[in-house]
């Protein structure tokens, strides 16, 4: 699995973990699977029904456009995730940090026909592990990748960090936070980046600087970095 760094207009800079080739590929096949149930079910509705004998572009309709368009409309309405996506906490996100569009989107599905659909999945897999950033043909279009949200439980659930030895403390004024304090500091910052909700690490940095009453040198998503060390530092040292 690979990071890539997004620079956003903000100045910015989050790093992202690609989803895994073998993640891409389960979910898939989780898509596939609530596809052909679809197909299975609608079957033997109409057959139960009686209407096999209905128009025949009604019955292409209702049998082949959920096929056709699953990826656009659920990446489009969901955030660029599909249940299989969102099944493996995947989701499809813009390399320059902003919103995918309608647009961008539609680029990644006409292209999924040269990258899944013809080649049963072989461009799309090749693509996906030599692009570097994890990218088949539709991604490199549009402009996109897959990245994984998943969550490890350990240190990321406490205020302990691991602290390197050779850091250097600078902000002083974080013992003016109490435990509980720093870490629903830490916790909004590592969901904040990892959903790359930039406007909300910008608006925290503010406030805990507020708080402090210092001046950040460094980039929002930065300085709170240096907070959660520095309040472990601090606190490791009394």
């Amino acid at each position: 699995m690979d990071n890539f760094q997004i620079e956003t207009a903000q100045n910015v800079s989050i790093s992202q973990k690609t989803a895994g080739i073998g993640e891409r590929i389960l979910a898939f096949l989780i898509d596939a699977a609530i596809l052909i149930s679809y197909e299975i079910i609608v079957s033997i509705m109409m057959g139960f029904l009686n209407l096999e004998n209905i128009n025949r572009w009604i019955y292409a309709s209702i049998m082949g456009l959920p096929l056709l368009l699953y990826f656009l409309l659920w990446e489009t309405f969901w955030d660029g995730r599909t249940p299989g996506k969102a099944v493996l906490k995947l989701r499809v996100v813009k390399l320059d940090g902003s919103r995918p569009t309608f647009s961008v989107y539609l680029i990644r599905w006409l292209l999924r026909f040269i990258d899944i659909t013809i080649t049963m999945g072989g461009v799309a897999v090749v693509s996906i592990l030599f692009s570097g950033k994890g990218q088949r043909v539709g991604d490199i279009a549009a402009g996109t990748t897959v990245i994984s949200e998943t969550s490890r439980i350990g240190f990321n659930h406490t205020i302990l960090v691991d602290i390197p030895e050779n850091h250097i403390p600078k902000y002083p004024q974080v013992t003016v936070f109490k435990d509980e304090e720093i870490q629903t500091i830490k916790n909004l910052y590592n969901s904040s980046k990892s959903k790359s909700n930039y406007n909300v690490i910008i608006s925290l940095s503010k406030r805990v600087a507020d708080v402090m009453e210092v001046v950040p040198e460094e980039k929002p998503i930065d300085f709170l970095h240096h907070v959660i060390m520095d309040y472990n530092y601090y606190t490791q040292q009394s």
